[in-house]
């Protein structure tokens, strides 16, 4: 059926159409162009009135908005579309552009489920399903479990707009799959997740694999205290790491190199404090005898890491060490897989992983150095050929180094208002238009902007909301408090009715 007719200069690239109705930013068209059926993304939709237009004053609006309900050719509906490709071919996965544009006068017609199933739902067994295209929601729309792995994810959006519910519908295909996901799960948002054999545990640091200058950042010594700096790395023997009880052989060492070494003797004992401090402090998190912490992942299941207890910087020590870990072991295992010799006898991990991050702009900032975001960018590039992918998630993209960001192969990007925000995205994602860009302050809680290698085509899709879902909601604090009133009324009925009781019994 008929919906519009090209008009006016048409490119290979993009055309403006008449249509008959209103069509919304993000439905996909058929335009009959001569060399056959071509599939259009409407970029831009423009309504107008000819009587409604250049009106001076109240009196005249009223007036005017009488003759257009009489004139059933006062609205104009034009409409941009962008052309995706010839249609037969992007059914089978090839983006070909025509190479004359559509004539004026070319046909404009509605996307079926038949024409638009075959391009964003595919069959095969590493697509999955994340809900349906917004504006098409008759037609699924599926992401390729296999592109995210391989060549990474970034989920952008301001807050309480879906970003955590997408990361719960990836962990729970996943899931299904019998996939490795580890979440790092920096608020304990994902602590509710509802998945079978979800493994849940808290981060934590053996302060014996790190290095000197990692230990101190643990702990806390500041940068630029050079001497507290060198008392630590000088005490922090082998000895010291293999000693039965860590923490009194480290603080032996200290208090000796303080006294041996000439003008160490006040920074000795700061570190000493430091310490003492450290395993007050932190004595959940670091712990000398809990052995290697990436062993306490477990192969084939989700597994949240909680981060939550952890200050930034120890989160950052943590997080970069995680991740330098699990880079090693998916390298010496494929190495071993090929046949070349590797460094561990046994791998922990024999296939793919996905890791994802979350408040990524903490530890992958724009313009610092941290030892999370340089091994986040190893992975980045590295990743793909000893199969472990990088999500990184966030909801200040203009915070992220830009670099990483770039790197990320697909995109999901919800609503996003600031102006810099977009820009940064629109940096690391030559796919997005100009015009799509400018319709992330108009998406609703759900709705995202899916580019990059997950989709075959951009797509507009309202993704589908894990039942159950617990992580990353708002607090009803409203409901909270009135259930906390009811609990206290309970327990003064309670007292008063214990208190009469004493008293009937004296």
């Amino acid at each position: 059926m008929t919906i519009g007719v090209v008009i006016g200069e048409s490119k290979p690239t993009e055309v403006t159409a008449q249509s008959s109705k209103p069509l919304a930013v993000g439905e996909y068209v058929i335009i009959d162009s001569q060399n056959g059926k071509l599939l259009g993304l409407v970029e831009r939709s423009i309504v107008s009135s000819d009587a409604l237009t250049d009106v001076r004053n109240f009196d005249e609006a009223i007036e005017s908005k009488e003759v257009a309900s009489l004139n059933s050719r006062d609205k104009n509906y034009k409409v941009k579309i962008g052309i995706l490709g010839f249609l037969d071919k992007l059914q089978k996965g090839q983006a070909v552009l025509p190479a004359i544009p559509p004539l004026p006068g070319s046909s404009i017609l509605d996307a079926t489920e038949n024409d638009l199933g075959i391009i964003f739902a595919p069959k095969e067994n590493e697509w999955i399903r994340i809900g349906a295209l917004l504006r098409n929601s008759e037609t699924e729309a599926k992401v390729n479990l296999n592109k995210i792995v391989s060549r990474h994810i970034g989920i952008l959006a301001m807050t309480g707009m879906g970003k955590s519910n997408l990361v719960s519908l990836i962990a729970k295909q996943i899931a299904t799959l019998q996939g490795t996901l580890i979440i790092f799960d920096y608020h304990n948002d994902y602590e509710n997740l509802n998945l079978p054999k979800i493994n849940i545990m808290t981060a934590k640091i053996n302060p014996r694999l790190l290095q000197a200058d990692k230990l101190a950042e643990v702990i806390e010594i500041r940068e630029n205290a050079d001497k507290q700096q060198r008392a630590l790395r000088e005490a922090f023997t082998d000895s010291v790491k293999q000693a039965k009880d860590f923490w009194t052989a480290l603080e032996d060492s200290v208090s000796s190199f303080g006294h041996t070494t000439k003008g160490y003797a006040d920074s000795a004992s700061r570190v000493l404090d430091k310490i003492d401090d450290a395993k007050h402090r932190f004595s959940d998190i670091l712990d000398p005898d809990c052995g290697d912490p990436v062993d306490l992942i477990k192969d084939g299941r989700v597994n949240i890491l909680s981060v939550a207890e952890l200050s930034e910087r120890q989160a950052n020590a943590g997080l970069a060490y995680y991740l330098q870990e699990l880079l090693t072991d998916r390298k010496d295992a494929c190495w071993a897989k090929r046949g070349k010799e590797s460094s561990r006898k046994n791998n922990k991990f024999s296939a793919p992983i996905f890791v994802i991050i979350e408040e990524a702009h903490v530890f992958i900032p724009k313009g610092e150095h941290t030892d999370t975001k340089y091994w986040a960018s190893k992975v980045a590039r590295e990743g793909r050929k000893f199969g472990i992918g990088l999500g990184i998630v966030s909801q200040r993209p203009r915070n992220i180094d830009p670099n990483v960001l770039s790197q990320m192969g697909s995109l999901a990007i919800m609503k996003i208002v600031q102006d810099d925000d977009q820009q940064q995205i629109a940096s690391a994602a030559e796919s997005l238009s100009k015009d799509l860009l400018s319709q992330l302050p108009s998406l609703n809680i759900g709705d995202a902007v899916l580019i990059g290698q997950w989709v075959n085509l951009p797509a507009i899709v309202h993704i589908d909301e894990v039942k159950g879902k617990t992580a990353g909601s708002d607090l009803n604090a409203v409901s909270e408090w009135s259930e906390s009133i009811k609990f206290k009324e309970i327990g003064i009925e309670s007292t008063r009715g214990l208190i009469q009781k004493d008293l009937l019994m004296d």
